[in-house]
């Protein structure tokens, strides 16, 4: 008798895990076994001892919640309470915040889906750095769309500003639209931030496209909250972007509350005119429908809280503060060292990645797991993953990163 597969052909040969999970499970079942493992693949900001960094207010408050309400529906596009805070909690009473519009999604991931197929059309591509998070690749590609990455440093280790907006011109000759990531601030992978001059250079450049056609910033904020008191310092950007572009933001509570699994987020819409901007909304809200349909109730009731109480508020502030410093410090000890082995790093001051550069990623990666170091090999460099390296092992690590490029080369 033949036999048949039901599976579609560009479906039957897919993965079904991501390659970062792959490679932590992999380092798991070492350390199980009773080997020496240091894992730096977990994009998730972990304590010295292995358990997760948490945010006891954010605990406390989801277990307040509880009866019959919290397993009710929530809204398509999100409670409005919800909706109203996440908008609050990146423009405050500003101006922009009547200029925008809020729709729950799970987590950042959600966000990015929803801007891949609400602003560009099936066989588009979206516009990204060189160096980018992995999963834009899947979540594009099961769209029917697809990802365009041009050069993200120039000569001097600088943003290439002049590569981006070639690009940027090229989509609108090739394909009459612009989709453009900037995963700013800390920047994953690869643990850059954008200084003033370059939001500015950027901003120029999105200003000017945009009087040639329809061009969509898409500011992925994940790891926003850990840039210090640079984490809103893009948002004086957004005026002058939005006088010939749309800008969308993807936001998280994933790591700025450390509910990774609570699969919480929202993308935040807007533009100047309130007309396109109910587009934009009732675009979202469909897209969200015929996806996931709802996002997560409890967690919109929580994080509403945690963003509208005050005390609520200052308070995981105040906690988030100390995993801060847990970070930075790593973040120091992790540049010094790999500035006394001169590392090829770009400038790392924030964040929970950085990527060092190699000429062959799988061979660095390899001799490091020989040596009992995990990190995830990326095009053109291993991604490490400061935010669960205790900063006692950086030595170890910058140790085995030395012997992966050696192996490289």
């Amino acid at each position: 008798m033949p036999s048949y597969s039901s599976v579609i052909s560009t479906s039957r040969d897919r993965l079904g895990n991501d390659p970062i999970f792959i490679w932590n499970g992999e380092a798991r079942s070492r350390a199980a076994a009773g080997e020496d493992i240091l894992n730096a693949t977990i994009g998730a900001l972990m304590n010295d001892d292995g358990t997760l960094g948490s945010l006891p207010t954010v605990i406390e408050t989801f277990k307040t919640l509880t009866g019959p309400k919290v397993g009710g529906y929530a809204p398509i596009s999100g409670l409005p309470a919800y909706r109203e805070a996440v908008v609050h909690d990146l423009f405050g009473d500003g101006s922009l915040s009547k200029q925008a519009t809020a729709v729950a999604a799970p987590g950042g991931s959600g966000a990015v889906y929803q801007a891949v197929v609400n602003f560009l059309e099936v066989g588009q591509q979206m516009l990204v750095p060189q160096f980018f998070w992995g999963p834009y690749t899947e979540i594009t590609k099961h769209s029917g769309r697809g990802l365009d990455p041009f050069k993200m440093f120039d000569q001097e280790g600088a943003f290439d500003i002049a590569g981006m907006t070639t690009a940027m011109h090229r989509h609108l000759e090739e394909q009459g639209r612009v989709l453009l990531v900037l995963n700013f601030p800390c920047h994953n992978p690869t643990g850059y931030n954008l200084s003033p001059d370059e939001w500015q250079q950027i901003t120029d450049a999105v200003h000017a496209a945009g009087q040639k056609g329809p061009v969509t910033v898409l500011i992925d904020a994940a790891y926003m909250e850990f840039a210090g008191s640079e984490s809103r310092s893009w948002v004086s950007y957004v005026p002058r972007m939005l006088e010939h572009a749309t800008v969308l933001v993807a936001w998280t509570a994933s790591k700025s509350m450390a509910q990774y699994g609570a699969r919480l987020g929202a993308i935040v819409g807007l533009h100047s005119d309130t007309e396109e901007l109910s587009h934009i909304d009732n675009a979202l809200g469909y897209s969200a429908r015929s996806t996931w349909s709802n996002s997560p109730h409890l967690g919109q009731l929580a994080v509403t809280q945690l963003l509208t109480d005050s005390a609520l508020s200052s308070a995981v502030q105040e906690e988030r503060a100390v995993l801060m410093d847990l970070l930075q410090n790593r973040i120091d000890a992790f540049n010094t060292r790999a500035n006394q082995l001169e590392l090829p790093t770009p400038k790392f001051d924030s964040g929970f990645f950085v990527s060092v550069f190699t000429p062959d990623q799988d061979a660095t990666a390899a001799a490091m797991r020989e040596l009992g170091v995990y990190v995830v090999p990326i095009p053109g460099a291993v991604r490490v993953a400061v935010c669960s390296t205790p900063e006692s092992t950086m030595q170890r690590l910058t140790n085995a990163l030395e012997a992966g490029l050696a192996a490289a080369l």
